[in-house]
């Protein structure tokens, strides 16, 4: 699954520490998904789009 995660992150300045953090996951998670290691559970994922403030759509797209 594609994403534009780190991009999004970094236009509010944020590191992937604090974004960690806003989610209640690992750094490493972050990590993870930004580098489309790893697909988020669907609760995480509308927790991410909610986050950003935006549809899940508008993060992640599929291959």
């Amino acid at each position: 699954m594609k994403n534009n995660l780190a991009e999004r992150r970094t236009e509010r300045r944020w590191t992937q520490a604090d974004l960690a953090a806003a989610l209640g996951v690992s750094r490493q998670t972050v990590i993870s998904i930004e580098r489309e290691k790893f697909d988020p559970s669907l609760p995480l994922a509308f927790l991410i789009a909610r986050t950003f403030d935006c549809a899940i759509e508008d993060i992640f797209t599929a291959d």
